[in-house]
C-alpha cells in the first residue's frame, strides 16, 4: 500500500515540477513559496493531486511580460473545495463505506455522519450510499425496528428525486436513525443459514400438501391434497408440514430481544407451543 507523502516532500516535488523541462521548466512561473506549501497541504499526501493542482493554477495564471503570475486570489479559487483522499474505484472507497456501516452498527451517529460527509463531499454518488444504507436497515436493524427499512428506502427516493447537495440531509436523517435504532442481525443470519442448507443439502421436492395444483393431472397426483387454509383455523395455525422431511425441526429465524423484535420472539414461542400441543411438525 502506498504511503501518503509528507507536506515537505510534496513541496519539494512541486518545486522540481516548476524547474524540470518535463513540467514547467520551459516557462517563467512566479509563485510564492508559501503558495507551494498551501498546495502541498491541500493535496493531503497525494502527489497526483498536488501536481494536478499546480497545473491548474499555472494554466489559469495571468501572463504579464512573459511571466505567469499566480496570485493569492487565483490560488484561493482553485483550493476552494477541500481535496479528500478518495478513489471511488479503489481501496479507500471500500474503507469509507465500511467505516460508515460499522459506525452505524456500533450506534455511533456522530462517526456515521462524519463518514457520510467524507464520501459525499468527495463526490460519491448519493444513490450508492443510499443503497448501502438500505441494506444496513435489514441486515443490522431488521425487525428490531421495522420502520428502519421504510426510512432508508424513503432516503433513497429523496436522493433520486432531488440529488446533491440537497439530498445530504435526507441521507443524514437515515444514517442517524439507523445508528440510534435497536440492532438485530436475525434476518441476515436466517437467510445465510437457509442459503447454506439450500446449497449443500439434498434438493428435496416440495411437500405435496403445499404444491400448486392448477391442472387435473396434478390434482390426480395429489398435488395440494390435504392443504389447510390457515385463515380458516381459529388460531390461524395448522399442523401442516411445510419443510422437506430432512429439514424438519430446522430453525433459521432466531429473533432477539431487541426493540419490536421481542414481540416476534414471543409470537414465535406461542406458535411453537401450539405446534407441540397439536402434534404439528416444527
Amino acid at each position: 500500500m502506498l504511503q501518503a507523502l509528507r507536506k515537505e516532500e510534496l513541496t519539494q516535488l512541486l518545486t522540481r515540477a516548476l524547474r524540470d523541462p518535463r513540467g514547467f521548466g520551459g516557462r517563467k512561473v512566479e509563485i510564492a513559496p508559501d503558495m507551494l506549501e498551501m498546495i502541498a497541504a491541500f493535496a493531503n499526501g497525494d502527489a497526483r493531486t498536488a501536481l494536478s493542482t499546480l497545473e491548474m493554477v499555472v494554466l489559469n495564471a495571468d501572463e504579464t511580460g512573459g511571466a505567469l503570475t499566480v496570485t493569492p486570489e487565483l490560488l484561493e479559487q482553485c483550493l476552494s473545495r477541500k481535496s479528500l483522499l478518495y478513489d471511488k474505484t479503489g481501496e479507500e472507497h471500500y474503507n469509507l463505506i465500511s467505516a460508515l456501516h460499522k459506525s452505524m452498527r456500533n450506534s455511533d451517529p456522530d462517526a456515521a455522519v462524519y463518514w457520510l460527509a467524507r464520501m459525499l463531499e468527495a463526490g460519491e454518488d448519493p444513490l450508492y450510499v443510499a443503497r448501502r444504507v438500505t441494506r444496513f436497515a435489514s441486515e443490522d436493524v431488521g425487525l428490531a425496528d421495522p420502520r428502519a427499512l421504510e426510512i432508508a428506502v424513503a432516503a433513497y427516493q429523496a436522493c433520486h428525486f432531488i440529488g446533491m447537495p440537497e439530498c445530504t440531509v435526507h441521507l443524514t436523517q437515515a444514517v442517524v436513525y439507523l445508528s440510534m435504532a435497536p440492532k438485530s442481525n436475525a434476518l441476515y443470519t436466517a437467510y445465510e443459514s437457509a442459503k447454506r442448507d439450500a446449497l449443500t443439502q439434498l434438493a428435496e421436492p416440495v411437500p405435496l400438501v403445499i404444491r400448486n395444483a392448477p391442472t387435473r393431472l396434478m390434482k390426480e397426483l395429489d398435488y395440494g391434497k390435504g392443504y389447510q387454509y390457515a385463515h380458516d383455523a381459529q388460531d390461524k395455525l395448522t399442523n401442516m408440514q411445510c419443510l422437506p422431511d430432512s429439514l424438519l425441526g430446522r430453525t433459521y429465524y432466531r429473533p432477539t430481544e431487541q426493540g419490536v423484535e421481542a414481540k416476534y420472539k414471543a409470537r414465535l414461542e406461542q406458535i411453537k407451543a401450539w405446534k407441540r400441543r397439536h402434534g404439528a411438525p416444527e
